[in-house]
């Protein structure tokens, strides 16, 4: 089985967020066999400013909707999309 590599992007609910804070609890609600190679942040507006953690998941059924669930749930997150996909 191969693994996929899946740039998300996380929005957070409030430009006060603490974007480390927020990082963390990201990684940690990670579901098992999935980890975060690497997190990029990108200025949206108003000083809000989005994470894009790059997200290594096993190419099975399901895809990244079980990553995409387990950030929608994590606290300070607005909202959770799929950005670019790839195999590797």
């Amino acid at each position: 089985m191969g693994k996929v590599a899946a740039k998300m992007k996380v929005m957070p609910n409030s430009p006060e967020i603490d974007l480390d804070a927020l990082q963390e609890r990201l990684e940690d609600a990670l579901p098992e066999g999935a980890k975060i190679s690497r997190t990029d942040r990108e200025d949206v507006a108003f000083g809000l400013v989005a994470l894009f953690p790059t997200v290594i998941v096993p190419d099975g059924a399901g895809g990244t909707e079980a990553v995409e669930e387990a950030f929608a749930g994590v606290e300070g997150v607005e909202s959770v999309a799929v950005d670019e996909v790839g195999r590797i």
